[in-house]
């Protein structure tokens, strides 16, 4: 088993842990503050093409691979778990549909503005009365001689508030057991409106907003996929997004932990640093290995990925670990500032208000150990491999 990263990948780590020390962890308490990102920031991470990273070249992307993706949120989830979610998001949610089940007309029309960061993506799938049953969506899409009519609401869309693309999925056939289909829609399409934007515990500048459609006419090619396969497009893109919401995780806290142990060995008490008494090395000494721990799984479920293998159980315990992993650092960072970790001064408190999201996006943790308790009774010799 090789732990070992390629040169090409440790250098594009370097690249964006640079940048991410000197462009996104110096407002992060900033973009919690306002609720935003700073109006150049997007055009900065453009530049650096971490909006189509593992997308081709000849797509307009990168070209990289799918480690180097997850490195590279990550170091931004290290510096900004906003930041991260942002970039996440949009690769996960958007640009890997589109590349996976797009037509080549599409994937030619929307990647190379999406890995520019011209365009920004996003992904409609939650809606007020169906959350983790997708299956229970109302919004609908009926087919005219004019196109597909789209009319629903749909809440809880990351990036909602910055995104030029929707990957939407709406009812197309309602009595029909594969009632569900996906669509690409351009936000500015007439009759798609941006609705209530949520004030959040924490990522509070990622925007999680509310779609609106009323009448929303979109083309006949602008179903992603088969027709009646959305709910497959949804939970193959989910499957990625976990990968995704897992680099957050892991950022987020070795944030928490870098924060910590330099905290640890600066703060003195009794005459000498914390870091010297047995009760706080303890505590770092834990969440050093559980982050560990998550790093593997989430490097693991991202090989198979890129390798083509199946990886959705695997993404599932990357998800599930990671996320409740970080709310525990974060949890414990906290407790090595004692009463300073409390205050906003300090970094603790904002990485556990954004650490607690990773439980709940893309999967609840029920969920997640549904996908994996599901695999382990259909297939058991699975848990021996």
């Amino acid at each position: 088993m090789d732990f070992r990263f390629t040169d090409d990948q440790l250098a594009m780590r370097d690249v964006v842990r640079d940048f991410c020390n000197e462009e996104i962890a110096p407002k992060a308490a900033w973009r919690d503050e306002t609720h935003s990102f700073e109006d150049d920031l997007i055009a900065k991470l453009g530049s650096l093409g971490l909006f189509g990273t593992y997308v081709p070249e000849a797509y307009g992307g990168s070209g990289q691979d799918y480690i180097t993706y997850v490195m590279t949120v990550e170091e931004l989830s290290r510096a900004c778990g906003a930041t991260g979610i942002l970039v996440s998001a949009h690769h996960s949610l958007c640009v890997d549909p589109i590349l996976h089940f797009g037509t080549e007309e599409q994937k030619h029309k929307y990647l190379p503005k999406l890995s520019s960061g011209e365009w920004i993506g996003c992904f409609s799938l939650t809606e007020p009365g169906s959350g983790s049953d997708a299956g229970a969506a109302r919004c609908t899409a009926k087919e005219t001689g004019e196109g597909w009519v789209i009319n629903g609401t749909k809440n809880f869309v990351t990036n909602g508030r910055e995104a030029h693309v929707i990957v939407l999925f709406a009812v197309t056939d309602p009595t029909s057991k594969h009632r569900m289909s996906a669509f690409i829609v351009e936000k500015d399409t007439p009759g798609c409106t941006l609705g209530k934007l949520e004030t959040k515990l924490g990522i509070k500048a990622s925007s999680t907003a509310e779609l609106i459609f009323e009448n929303c006419v979109v083309p006949h090619d602008a179903l992603l996929g088969e027709r009646g396969r959305g709910l497959n497009v949804a939970l193959a893109t989910l499957d990625g997004g976990r990968i995704g919401v897992a680099a957050q995780a892991v950022g987020i806290s070795q944030a928490a932990l870098d924060f910590a142990v330099d905290y640890a060995n600066t703060r003195v008490q009794f005459n000498q640093p914390i870091g010297r008494f047995q009760a706080i090395q303890w505590k770092l000494a834990d969440m050093a290995t559980n982050l560990a721990a998550a790093r593997t799984l989430m490097y693991r479920a991202a090989w198979l990925k890129q390798n083509k293998q199946p990886y959705g159980p695997e993404a599932a315990m990357a998800k599930l670990f990671a996320s409740e992993m970080s709310n525990r650092v974060t949890d414990a960072a906290i407790q090595v500032y004692g009463g300073y970790g409390y205050c906003a001064d300090y970094p603790a408190e904002r990485l556990m208000r954004d650490a607690r999201i990773t439980e709940l996006y893309e999967g609840t943790s029920e969920i997640q150990r549904l996908v994996i308790a599901r695999k382990l009774t259909q297939e058991p010799a699975w848990a021996a491999r």
